[in-house]
């Protein structure tokens, strides 16, 4: 009889332990639920605007290393005169890339194919190139509207006898180059620029004179900007 409660006894206390093991499960699982909803998702999100800057100011603008603006600089004009329209391709590259305005030199007795055939000893550029006293070209306009206006000027012209065409001195001579930077350039299929900057250089006896350039008689824009950009102007 004993044997039997006892073991009943026994049976009892398992039942028990049980129960109790079960309700502190509950209890814990319980707790971990309500912990991850009390968690409200705005707090994942970025803030609107950083701590310390200003609303409407971007870290470039209130940065000290931004650079200053520089004004921009006076005008630029391109002179030229060409003969077979070659040195006109050529000016008009170099006014699409600076925004310049043009300025033709056209002489007041133009020159007809036959006066530039320099085979010819009789045409009138080879009697010009024999006797430098006829090489004095009247022009139409010897000084551009607004010539003060000007602080950069490109002046083109054809190769002559390893020269400037004489038109170009006509326009030289004519002008003040004070205070003006000064950018030689020439056109010719076989001869380089040669002296022909320096030249015009010295007759004007004003300007600050730059080293020139010369081109193909066909040459393209491409190149033509590419040396305006080395320039640095």
């Amino acid at each position: 009889m004993k044997k039997i409660f006892a073991i009943l006894l026994c049976a009892a206390t398992v039942v028990s332990l049980a129960a109790c093991s079960g309700q502190n499960e509950q209890s814990s699982s319980g707790s971990g639920s309500s912990t991850e909803e009390s968690t409200p998702t705005e707090n994942n999100r970025e803030p609107a605007e950083q701590p310390g800057e200003p609303l409407g100011t971007s870290s470039a603008e209130t940065s000290s290393d931004t650079p200053d603006v520089k004004p921009v600089g006076g005008k630029t004009l391109v002179v030229y005169y060409s003969a077979t329209n070659n040195t006109e391709a050529i000016a008009g590259y170099i006014a699409n890339a600076t925004g310049a305005d043009l300025f033709e030199l056209v002489p007041t007795e133009p020159y007809t194919s036959d006066d530039l055939d320099w085979t010819d000893r009789n045409s009138r550029v080879s009697r010009e190139h024999d006797d430098e006293s006829l090489r004095v070209v009247e022009l139409e306009k010897s000084v551009p509207d607004n010539w003060d206006e000007y602080d950069t000027v490109f002046i083109g012209y054809p190769i002559w006898w390893g020269i400037a065409a004489w038109p170009t001195d006509t326009f030289v001579k004519a002008n003040d180059f004070t205070g003006k930077t000064v950018i030689p350039f020439c056109t010719s299929s076989s001869s380089g620029l040669g002296q022909s900057g320096e030249l015009l250089r010295d007759e004007a006896g004003t300007g600050d004179w730059l080293e020139g350039q010369r081109f193909q008689s066909r040459e393209s824009e491409d190149t033509v900007k590419e040396w305006v950009a080395s320039l640095g102007l």
